[in-house]
């Protein structure tokens, strides 16, 4: 019942893709343990250096055999103003001073340059290292990347918020698209419609994208078992990515305050912000982002705000401080489990072969 071009493709024996989730989420043992138990690990690699990937590839091959792949983000123009730079770092001073943090004016600001530098040498890494696949958030890189992994036989997938963008997806040649509904959590990847033109749900967004592309579309955005890929398959997807329910997994590299925060969060505590990257993402209220809420229209674009917020983040989780941490959450927290990744997987195919009458 979960044979079809997915499947077939990325080698794997249930639809399921666990969500590439960047800064340290992803560690070895949860991609292998993913590719082990029949379904897609994926390195969250967004925040890595060219050779980090390269160290993790070859963990990772140590502990499975089966297919896995990577995540990157494509680099986007960015511009800022000192006098952005200035005003963010007034807002963001007391909370340093409340983490015992110095409030440094030495803080690397991003240049778009070295961001795409670093991108062309994540790339290469992944073709030296014949990683078998590779998706793409926050854009379409050109098509001479494309057709460079093409070459190397890599599978490529890019994420859609629209069906616009879902089309372009296919235009430029790659083989799958992971469509993302609102209820995702962490950063949107959203790049031909604004934020609020890209905040369609899930189940709306699926069947228009598959009535519009040819290629396989996978859905993603508050799976967290059978219920969610059944109903994912009934709307013409050929497979589901989920990134709360395995944020939650033993396996995990979350920090043990961001899962039991993820699993003691009801529903209607998750928010968009933009306040701790300068991209909109969706998270678990806390202090930092409604203290932070009138001022975000302002505040830098991605990546220069997660920048300027990385020391709060990194103090608040060595702090044990929720107040200030990025607690990334889809919108369906009262579905987490603590469990291992067999255990997730195992459930969610269980209880879809029974919704489908296949005991």
């Amino acid at each position: 019942m979960f044979d079809n071009d997915v499947t077939a493709n990325l080698k794997i024996k249930y639809p399921i893709i666990q969500a590439p989730m960047a800064g340290g989420v992803t560690t070895s043992k949860l991609v292998a343990e993913v590719s082990n138990s029949g379904a897609l690990g994926m390195i969250g690699a967004g925040y890595m250096t060219a050779n980090q990937i390269r160290e993790q590839a070859r963990e990772i091959k140590k502990l499975t055999s089966q297919f896995f792949g990577v995540n990157l983000f494509v680099p986007n123009e960015f511009y800022v103003t000192d006098y952005e730079i200035k005003t963010a770092n007034q807002l963001l001073k007391p909370i340093r001073e409340q983490l015992h943090l110095q409030d440094k004016e030495d803080i690397e600001i991003p240049k778009f340059k070295k961001a795409f530098e670093t991108f062309h040498n994540q790339v290469k890494v992944i073709i030296e290292e014949k990683i078998p696949v590779c998706s793409f958030t926050f854009g379409i890189p050109s098509i001479e990347i494309i057709h460079e992994l093409k070459q190397h036989g890599i599978i490529i997938l890019g994420t859609a918020t629209t069906v616009k963008e879902a089309m372009e997806i296919e235009k430029s040649g790659m083989d799958m698209i992971v469509v993302q509904g609102s209820e995702a959590g962490g950063h949107r990847g959203n790049f031909l419609e604004d934020h609020q033109e890209s905040q369609i749900g899930l189940f709306s967004l699926i069947p228009q994208v598959v009535d519009n592309v040819s290629i396989p579309v996978i859905s993603a955005g508050g799976i967290m078992d059978g219920r969610g890929l059944t109903a994912s398959l009934c709307l013409g997807a050929k497979g589901v990515q989920m990134g709360t329910a395995f944020l939650t997994c033993i396996e995990s590299g979350a920090s043990e305050i961001h899962k039991e925060e993820v699993l003691h969060t009801p529903e209607d505590q998750t928010i968009m912000t933009r306040s701790f990257s300068g991209k909109w993402a969706r998270g678990i209220k806390n202090r930092f982002i409604l203290d932070m809420q009138k001022s975000e229209e302002s505040l830098p674009k991605f990546p220069v705000q997660n920048s300027l917020t990385k020391g709060i983040r990194k103090a608040a989780t060595l702090q044990n401080n929720r107040e200030y941490m990025s607690l990334w959450s889809g919108q369906s927290p009262r579905l987490a489990k603590k469990q291992t990744v067999k255990s997730l997987l195992e459930s969610v195919v269980e209880e879809s072969k029974r919704i489908f009458g296949n005991k």
